[in-house]
């Protein structure tokens, strides 16, 4: 699986019970990254996508059912103890700093930085997209 999140400058995530940021050419970015493939996500990060692609698979429980080279969008759950099957990373980054209560857990030691992308939001002038694979 590919674990994707979107980070503050600090590693934020969430600030009070809620996603920090969103972006809808990001979600678009995101949708073309998956490439049809499937894009696990929780009912929660569900609500950014009002006309959801067949692809995205909702699910509470959905680090469990992502198999090899799925995606896994996660905004609101720890993914640490998924990291084993982890196959890869992709970091999306506001290039801001923004008010945080939970931050991306994974240290990025012994992994490798194939890609950065920078394009521009409908909601931030600039998005850095990182990909990172063992």
């Amino acid at each position: 699986m590919i674990l994707i999140a979107c980070v503050d400058d600090r590693g934020g995530m969430r600030f009070n019970r809620r996603r920090q940021s969103q972006d809808r050419l990001l979600r678009q970015d995101l949708l073309e990254e998956a490439g049809g493939r499937p894009v696990w996500l929780s009912p929660y990060s569900l609500k950014q996508f009002p006309d959801p692609p067949e692809n995205l698979r909702c699910a509470e429980e959905f680090f469990h059912r992502a198999g090899e080279g799925e995606l896994c969008f996660f905004e609101d759950v720890d993914p640490a103890p998924w990291l084993e099957r982890a196959e890869g990373v992709i970091l999306y980054h506001w290039n801001r700093r923004y008010p945080a209560d939970l931050y991306f857990p994974l240290p990025l030691a012994g992994w490798t930085l194939v890609r950065r992308e920078e394009f521009p939001g409908s909601s931030h002038e600039r998005i850095t997209k990182e990909v990172y694979t063992r």
